[in-house]
């Protein structure tokens, strides 16, 4: 009999995550049947917005994972394919390919063929943080050659992208991160004007950075920083609403101004956004950040830590700010 640990759900959330929030159990996978295959997990993802998704206490914590198969009767799977899925904080996994319709929410995939490059990168920049960046940025703000753009968030796997594709478009960009190192990365990357809103005075560097207005506005953070950036849109600005790290935590509502008159006075498209609404474009925005990234175009960062074992506290870190990059647990 195999065996597989899982991270639970122990506890509901309630402001920052704890230790007690999570429980490591084991369970025995059955033998396999035809059609099945067994695979152990390489690297998994840990991301901001599974301290916002809603999911039952007493279920695996949600997540992406590359994974190699290690027991296969499916000839389509061989033993040592690499495969992607979202089976959660997972050592193993079972999976029956003649039953994938009712494992939808799996969304398995074959692992590509990278190159030179780590399969680590399918979780991140050619995984769903880049198509987060690619879609979410090119499909809801339209960026023209020549327009101002602010990306907050700007060291994270998402904004860090998002910030070089603005650029490869012909954009001014503007970001914000929070630390020195981070800082540094950034502007190596291209960005115009990088500050660190940890003691910036955001409303005085965007009118520095920005004196004519923002076009564009890629939000990862929310909070007090959106309300304060929403005053520096020029007229038809666009903004994507990608996540709220800066109020995930929050056990009661901020105190904001209201956002809704500045967005009527200023006639703002304001969308949010789930990345899998282009699940089927997924392989167009692959390919595109894929070519990007090998001509020099598109740099990137991961941060990695090691241990399955030591998945909430490295996913606790990251809601602090402690990646620079994509933050990826090595299994």
């Amino acid at each position: 009999m195999v065996k597989a640990k899982k991270w639970i759900l122990a506890t509901k959330f309630d402001g920052e995550p704890k230790d007690s929030n999570f429980k490591l159990e084991e369970e025995d996978l059955p033998a396999l049947k035809d059609g099945e295959f067994i695979c152990d997990a390489v690297y998994l993802s840990v991301d901001p917005y599974m301290r916002a998704h809603v999911f039952p206490v007493g279920s695996v914590i949600i997540g992406e994972q590359v994974a190699r198969v290690t027991e296969s009767k499916s000839k389509d799977y061989p033993v040592g394919c690499l495969v992607q899925m979202y089976a959660g904080w997972s050592s193993r996994t079972l999976v029956d390919t003649k039953n994938l319709k009712a494992m939808e929410t799996l969304h398995l995939l074959k692992v590509p063929d990278l190159g030179k490059l780590a399969p680590s990168l399918a979780l991140g920049v050619l995984g769903m943080p880049g198509m987060t960046a690619y879609f979410g940025f090119l499909e809801l703000c339209q960026p023209k050659a020549g327009e101002t753009v602010l990306v907050n968030g700007a060291a994270g796997a998402v904004g860090s992208a998002v910030g070089q594709i603005a650029k490869i478009k012909g954009c001014k960009v503007i970001g914000f991160a929070g630390s020195k190192e981070k800082c540094d990365w950034v502007k190596s990357l291209g960005f115009d004007h990088v500050f660190n809103y940890k003691e910036a005075d955001i409303s005085k560097s965007l009118k520095e950075a920005a004196p004519d207005g923002i076009d564009c506005y890629f939000d990862n953070v929310g909070g007090d920083f959106t309300s304060k950036a929403l005053q520096h849109m020029k007229l038809f600005g666009r903004i994507s609403v990608c996540g709220g790290i800066s109020i995930y935590n929050a056990t009661q509502p901020r105190l904001t101004p209201d956002p809704f008159m500045t967005i009527l006075s200023k006639q703002l498209k304001v969308e949010g956004f789930i990345v899998m609404r282009w699940w089927a474009k997924y392989p167009e925005g692959k390919a595109e950040m894929k070519k990007w990234i090998d001509e020099g175009k598109i740099k990137y960062r991961e941060t990695v830590k090691d241990g399955f074992e030591n998945m909430p506290q490295i996913f606790m870190s990251l809601l602090k700010g402690a990646n620079i990059g994509k933050m990826i647990v090595k299994a």
